[in-house]
Formats: C-alpha cells, sequence, structure tokens
C-alpha cells in the first residue's frame, strides 16, 4: 500500500499566504511526478501544481505567479506555498503521486485524501 499523508490547509484571509505539504510513504519504487490538484464545490479536479522528476514544474494559469511547488525527494514530500490567495483558490486541495511500487511494474496515481482550504474575510 501507499499513503499520502498531507498536512496544512485551513481558513485564511484574502491576500494571505499557507503552507500544504504531502508525505509519501509504502511500497514505493519510484516516485516520478508528485502535485497538487483541488477541486472546488460543483467543478471538477484540476491541476494545481506538479514537480516531475528532474525538477521541471507545471502550473495552472490561474495560480501563477502565486503558488510554489517544491519537493524533497529524500523524503518523498511535496510542498505547495500558496502566497496572495483569493476566495476562488476556495477548494479541497489534493496530493497526487505518480509511481511505480514495484521495479518492472507500471505507474500508478495514488491521492491523498483531501485538506480544505478556504480563503474568505
Amino acid at each position: 500500500q501507499v499513503q499520502l499523508e498531507e498536512t496544512g490547509g485551513g481558513l485564511v484571509q484574502p491576500g494571505g499566504s499557507l503552507g500544504l505539504s504531502c508525505a509519501a510513504s509504502g511500497s514505493i519504487f519510484t516516485i516520478n511526478a508528485m502535485g497538487w490538484y483541488r477541486q472546488a464545490p460543483g467543478k471538477e479536479r484540476e491541476l494545481v501544481a506538479r514537480v516531475i522528476n528532474g525538477g521541471s514544474t507545471n502550473y495552472a494559469d490561474s495560480v501563477k505567479g502565486r503558488f510554489t511547488i517544491s519537493r524533497d525527494n529524500a523524503r518523498n514530500t511535496v510542498y505547495l506555498q500558496m502566497n496572495s490567495l483569493k476566495p476562488e483558490d476556495t477548494a479541497v486541495y489534493y496530493c497526487n503521486a505518480r509511481l511505480r511500487r514495484y521495479f518492472g511494474t507500471g505507474e500508478i496515481d495514488s491521492w491523498g485524501r483531501g485538506t480544505q482550504v478556504t480563503v474568505s474575510s
């Protein structure tokens, strides 16, 4: 089994900052990418930011310049620093890891349980 443990999140005023972290553990051979997705009420889950092996990153246009993703490969942990938060950033944020559990097996997606981020005055 693979577990993704998310920490962080909560309530913050517009313009404020929050940090999220996610640590992967369990039967993992290699992690090829880690990232964050979010889902707001009534909307589909969308990519927020992702970092792949080698350090390349992808960001949703809506968060570019405000959010920063980083990864600690030794700890199988990914971080998301969110600055200048807006009410439209309110959503449940899910950690994702694209990984191989064993040598020679295919990639799978593993998900965290999600953490609520609410931006409101």
